[in-house]
């Protein structure tokens, strides 16, 4: 008897693992490891909120509200318990291009918008789809953002002064960026080696230590105590506010929605994207199961927030969640007090933000570039296959020198081809000796099957076959014409489906048009082995009796056909 599995109800799909952990049970001790943990990933977000920022074209501000109003609300209503939210690497080439086409506002309309978009495909339940995203197209468009953030870094890493405004698509970008060399300012170039030397040496040395925020605070204190002529968060930005703004929304008009709403797409595929497999890494960590759709509410919930005060986009940061596991982390207390962490510097120490160089910070984000190119991966996926190589390649090169967005749906679009292609050439039509020693074989290994007639095969009026496969419409063509080229007439054929685990309407017409085209010979056409899922499409698209006839073994039907003939 096949047990029935119910579907999950609606709380089983929605209730944040803050409330599931409360239910558990929190203890004194849960609390002060939360409390470790939040502190050490407050500690690395701090200066990575600033500098995702100021490379996504806003004020650090920004990026600190976005890390405390976010990355509260992601771990408070999540679906994952050690998930961290927060401004991304991966939005800072949307993020700059929306703020150059449509201005800060614009910016903070599309992430309220895609905040919305958020929470419609969580309820809408497609948070599951999100794991079809094929891993060729994840590494590439992953390595071409690395590309890009590491190419808007390299201004700051040498403190190049350019003529115009910086171009933001790559190859412009570069040659700007060669024009402005004799600009070169040694003392940026020796602070943001310093940055990236501390972080590599700490990372071997200590890998506990918190490497950013040590590098960011050394270069700035070098640089203040020696008086270097950098550029600093206070000389471009005039420093950091002391406090949270209001709540507030800019200006809307429906002109203005349509403007921004193909980057509010934009941020909600790569935020639902970016947060899942963040929060799959997390399940891989600690052997725990994320809720998809919770967390794609939550971070719906999250983006909206972020934006009524201010701040740009959020999502499921992997670094930063990995960091939280490894510190010790219990469950979502520790991101939501890895918020309230960042609230307290911005409350007590923001006048010292004013003293980090720029190009400390830029540094950081070299290295996270660095982290972020997935180059194993990349080297191994490039080896595996052509198909394999073709995806990668074309998501690369499309994120770096064209669009995210397009790059993503066209690597997804030709991962689905490749996939369905091989689904197709898994498809086998055999006849007929095949099928008589995988039915002995069964007996032989008491299952229950009875043995096939060998003699049954050489009967001229009755052909037998059997499909192996998924019988899709991928492989519906080349099913049907094995089945064509049949050159005998005989009285019955009898295909065998025990080894097709799913059918669908294509597979199911092409079994109908089999079986009438038979009927006109004089042909009877028996299924056997059919599942009863694969059973229920072909009986709904016309493959019924009198055309076709079920028998549940290969034998009974052979026997049967044999003695109508």
């Amino acid at each position: 008897m096949v047990a029935q599995t119910r579907p999950p109800s609606f709380t089983e799909l929605y209730t944040p693992k803050l409330v599931t952990l409360l239910r558990e049970g929190y203890r004194l001790g849960d609390l002060k490891a939360d409390m470790a943990a939040g502190l050490t990933v407050a500690i690395v977000a701090l200066p990575l909120s600033m500098a995702i920022a100021i490379a996504s074209g806003v004020t650090p501000d920004r990026g600190l509200y976005t890390a405390i109003v976010g990355g509260f609300l992601v771990s408070a209503l999540g679906g994952s318990r050690f998930q961290i939210g927060g401004p991304a690497g991966a939005f800072i080439v949307l993020v700059a291009a929306t703020v150059q086409a449509h201005g800060v506002d614009g910016l903070i309309l599309a992430t309220f918008l895609s905040g919305l978009f958020l929470l419609l495909a969580g309820f809408l339940r497609l948070g599951i789809f999100i794991k079809y995203i094929p891993f060729p197209v994840t590494v590439g468009f992953t390595a071409g953002i690395a590309v890009i953030i590491l190419a808007s870094q390299i201004k700051d890493l040498f403190g190049l002064t350019l003529s115009g405004p910086e171009p933001g698509p790559l190859l412009p970008k570069l040659g700007a960026l060669g024009a402005a060399l004799p600009t070169v300012n040694l003392a940026a170039v020796a602070i943001a080696a310093l940055a990236i030397g501390v972080i590599l040496l700490l990372r071997r040395l200590r890998p506990h230590w918190p490497g950013f925020l040590i590098a960011v605070a050394l270069a700035a204190g070098l640089a203040w105590a020696i008086g270097l002529p950098v550029e600093t968060i206070g000389s471009r930005f005039g420093g950091i506010p002391g406090s949270l703004p209001l709540p507030h929304l800019p200006p809307l008009s429906l002109e203005k929605v349509v403007a921004v709403l193909p980057a509010a797409l934009s941020f909600t595929l790569l935020g639902s994207i970016e947060s899942l497999l963040s929060a799959v890494v997390a399940d891989s960590m600690t052997g725990r199961r994320h809720r998809s759709n919770a967390e794609l509410v939550a971070q719906g919930a999250a983006n909206m927030a972020s934006a009524l005060f201010g701040g740009i986009c959020v999502t499921g940061t992997i670094a930063r969640t990995a960091t939280n596991v490894r510190a010790g982390a219990r469950g979502p207390v520790a991101g939501m007090l890895h918020s309230l962490f960042l609230l307290l510097f911005m409350l007590v120490a923001a006048p010292l933000a004013s003293f980090i160089p720029l190009a400390a910070l830029a540094g950081v984000l070299a290295v996270v570039a660095w982290n972020m190119a997935e180059k194993t991966e990349f080297a191994i996926l490039i080896r595996a296959s052509w198909g394999d190589a073709i995806v990668l390649l074309a998501t690369f090169l499309l994120v770096v020198f064209r669009d995210l967005t397009e790059g993503i749906l066209v690597g997804f679009g030709l991962g689905t081809l490749l996939f369905l292609h091989r689904m197709a050439q898994a498809v086998e039509v055999e006849r007929p000796l095949p099928v008589i020693a995988p039915d002995a074989a069964d007996s032989a290994n008491g299952n229950g099957r009875p043995p096939y007639d060998a003699s049954l095969a050489s009967d001229p009026d009755i052909v037998v076959y059997r499909i192996s496969g998924a019988f899709f419409f991928g492989a519906a063509a080349s099913v049907a014409a094995a089945i064509d080229r049949i050159g005998e007439q005989p009285k019955a054929y009898v295909v065998d489906f025990s080894a097709v685990p799913i059918v669908d309407s294509t597979a199911a017409a092409t079994i109908t048009g089999f079986a009438r085209k038979a009927r006109r010979h004089g042909a009877v056409v028996y299924l056997t082995g059919t599942a009863p899922a694969v059973r229920r499409v072909l009986l709904t698209h016309g493959a019924r009796p009198p055309h076709v006839r079920y028998k549940p073994l290969l034998a009974d039907a052979v026997a049967t056909a044999r003695r109508a003939s």
